[in-house]
């Protein structure tokens, strides 16, 4: 899952990603205003942590914008304002939650993947597709109720796959969402395919069907 955290202070934000890097998350950031404007006009992202007082304007704006293009990213609101009316505007804007300065990483994490679940699964801790079953706390995956050993990549993807059911879903998107910023660093798109060839293969063997279906010149389709 792919996550933009939009906070000045260089060295919470170097927490922030690296604590959500360890629970498997693809971190982007941005540290003002106009960075983070540029971000979310390019890219979608799972969930957005915003800070409310950013160099060159206000989170808040940012949360506006986000509404205005009837965007679905998921927004947690970080600030050091703890009063009951800034909470209160904050979630009428549209944030999907709101958490005070300061905070344990622990409960920040927990608090983007719950708001993740809400939109993405229903507030469900475990998805099913047919004979597949997801265990999104535990980051796990069966195929009849038997396990499948995934690298984190691997199971990102299929995640992002059954998210997007009988979708097309594009390379770039697939980068996007996989990599985040460092997608750039690559020549072609030949490693989502070893990643997709790899998973693919992994399903079947578990006893899957064969979901996963390249589309000629557009990209993959998880074919339910």
């Amino acid at each position: 899952m792919k996550v933009l955290v939009i906070e000045d202070e260089k060295e919470l934000s170097d927490s922030i990603c690296a604590y959500l890097a360890n629970e498997q998350f693809v971190c982007e950031r941005t540290l003002d205003f106009d960075s983070s404007m540029e971000k979310i006009l390019l890219y979608d992202y799972a969930c957005i942590i915003l800070d409310v007082n950013l160099p060159g304007g206000s989170g808040l704006d940012i949360l506006k914008e986000l509404k205005n293009l009837n965007k679905t990213d998921g927004v947690l609101i970080i600030s050091a304002r703890n009063s009951l009316d800034d909470k209160v505007f904050a979630l009428k804007t549209g944030a999907d939650d709101y958490l005070t300065k300061p905070f344990h990483l622990a409960e920040l994490a927990a608090r983007v993947n719950a708001i993740i679940r809400r939109k993405s699964f229903e507030g469900k801790n475990e998805i099913s597709c047919n004979e597949l079953r997801l265990d999104l706390a535990e980051k796990n995956v069966k195929v009849h109720d038997g396990p499948v050993d995934l690298t984190r990549k691997e199971y990102e993807l299929l995640l992002y796959f059954i998210s997007n059911k009988n979708r097309v879903i594009s390379k770039n998107a697939i980068a996007e969402h996989l990599w985040g910023d460092s997608m750039d660093v690559a020549d072609n798109y030949d490693f989502i395919y070893t990643h997709i060839k790899n998973l693919r293969k992994k399903l079947i063997q578990a006893g899957a069907a064969d979901y996963i279906k390249s589309i000629y010149g557009m990209g993959y389709k998880f074919n339910v």
